[in-house]
């Protein structure tokens, strides 16, 4: 929102539109002029009401529904307001708390992911999406090869951590069981102790260097570990609470709820939206067509990244009605994403 924008309205009616779209989130209906003098507690006669609300809606920032006199804001109206009017509201102390003893049990990297998209869910009674963890900051200790068919072979990465990351890979011929060994050992003894993007910017300068030397099996081995880092580096999320949505009117009709769903299962779109989010800096906020996805226009998506170690390694965020309680979910999403980094750094 430009401050142009901002400027084309004067303060008086700035607080009437922060007061309609408060109230529009509040109850979902249509605001008239009545209601809206009442709430925004000026002495100002209907008509001079009448008239405000009718600048904003030649600005563009509210509408009128044809089957009512009171006006809803637009996306341009919750623009402005969530940029420049809104009012936010911290969780409390004991919220806080809560949230902390929720991402806090055992497991690993995968299930506090899990706990942190059902917590989101959970405080705004929204859908919650958790990106998993880049792996760039996972450090391979150990490959292994384990033949499954003829051209199926299971890769095995176990993590400084303890994690194991399985993979199923397909080859172009058979490789025997010693051969197999003799690469997992190859690949743990010269690229054990590095990241994945360390390990794959060695593996690929080494596999040119193997295809010159015209060594066969050495070039199979450095593909192998480069279709499984390949594997392990793609982008995945974790959503909980997809089904709050169906108690939004807005967003209840049939048809929008199995576009909806159909997003969340294809993952694409989402995952678009929170890889913009991961290189942007600190909270962002998609309102309705700002997402770019014809899917998501009755919806706002708002994201934080989370780091660990000062490193940003996923996006996590709440997905509800453009007709959300902004004020509240955008401090849940902010906390929770530091909350999220703290427990995995922890692990």
């Amino acid at each position: 929102m430009t401050q142009a924008i901002e400027n084309s309205i004067n303060e008086r009616a700035q607080h009437f539109l922060k007061v309609l779209i408060e109230r529009y989130i509040r109850d979902g209906q249509p605001v008239g002029s009545r209601t809206l003098a009442r709430d925004a507690g000026m002495e100002l006669s209907p008509a001079t009401v009448r008239n405000i609300m009718s600048d904003l809606e030649e600005l563009g920032f509210v509408a009128s529904p044809h089957t009512s006199a009171g006006r809803i804001p637009t996306v341009p109206g919750y623009r402005l307001f969530v940029d420049s009017l809104i009012s936010l509201k911290p969780l409390a102390e004991l919220e806080i708390n809560l949230a902390k003893e929720q991402l806090g049990g055992e497991g690993g990297s995968l299930t506090v992911v899990e706990a942190a998209s059902k917590l989101l869910s959970n405080l705004t009674h929204m859908a919650g999406v958790v990106m998993v963890p880049n792996r760039d900051i996972v450090v391979v200790k150990q490959i292994e090869f384990v033949a499954l068919s003829e051209t199926r072979v299971l890769t095995v990465l176990v993590t400084s951590k303890g994690e194991v990351l399985n993979r199923v890979i397909e080859t172009s011929r058979r490789f025997r069981a010693s051969e197999l060994e003799e690469a997992g050992r190859y690949l743990t003894h010269h690229f054990g102790g590095q990241n994945l993007e360390e390990m794959r910017r060695r593996v690929v300068r080494e596999m040119e260097e193997a295809r010159h030397s015209m060594n066969t099996l050495m070039a199979k081995m450095l593909e192998m570990a480069d279709a499984a880092i390949r594997r392990e580096e793609r982008s995945d999320y974790v959503m909980a609470g997809q089904t709050n949505l169906m108690d939004f009117d807005e967003l209840a009709q049939m048809d929008r709820l199995r576009q909806l769903f159909t997003a969340f299962t294809e993952k694409q779109e989402i995952l678009h939206l929170l890889d913009r989010s991961m290189r942007a800096d600190g909270i962002q906020i998609f309102i309705g067509e700002e997402s770019g996805y014809d899917t998501l226009e009755t919806c706002s998506v708002i994201t934080a990244p989370y780091q660990v170690n000062d490193q940003v390694v996923g996006v996590l965020g709440v997905i509800g009605p453009t007709r959300m309680a902004y004020d509240r979910v955008i401090p849940i999403v902010d906390i929770t994403a530091k909350l999220l980094g703290a427990a995995l750094k922890s692990l």
